[in-house]
């Protein structure tokens, strides 16, 4: 985290105060194959992580219940158990769910971050041309609230909960 905190009693968020940055967030690439995609979310110990294209641009959140149902449906159609080297051709493009993990603008208000936050384990935040800049985790903004002293901020997550 880092940046001065948000301004209390206001709606407008510096959300540079909640994001972990691009470079500090795993994610993975939409023309990775399967195995690639699984391989890192093993390694990072994720059941979701961000997807983005090669110039940058957000494409989605794929998690481990996208892997695992298509694996089922490519096995189903097949008729047969499938191996890795099976699934070489497919990308991960083909198993993201873009309707996951909608992300939210730099320029996001406190009551959407924290909706988002209630409906995800985090928020992926694209710049105005859609790339990706970062992700803003449940943790940090529970963190937040749970710090303050002002009661007019706890006050609007009861009001949001």
């Amino acid at each position: 985290m880092g940046g001065a905190p948000p301004q209390k009693g206001s709606s407008a968020v510096n959300i540079a105060y909640f994001l972990l940055p691009k470079n500090s967030v795993a994610y993975l690439y939409d023309d990775y194959t399967f195995r690639q995609g699984l391989e890192k979310m093993r390694y990072h110990g994720y059941t979701a992580i961000p997807v983005i294209t090669r110039e940058g641009q957000y494409a989605g959140t794929v998690s481990e219940g996208d892997f695992l149902w298509r694996l089922l449906a490519e096995e189903e159609s097949t008729q047969h158990p499938l191996s890795m080297k099976d699934l070489e051709g497919l990308r991960i493009r083909d198993i993201l769910n873009r309707d996951a993990y909608p992300p939210v603008r730099i320029t996001v208000t406190m009551e959407e971050l924290v909706n988002s936050a209630m409906q995800q384990n985090f928020i992926p935040v694209v710049d105005d041309l859609g790339n990706f800049t970062g992700i803003v985790t449940r943790k940090d903004i529970i963190r937040y609230f749970s710090k303050q002293t002002d009661a007019a901020e706890p006050q609007l997550l009861r009001k949001i909960v």
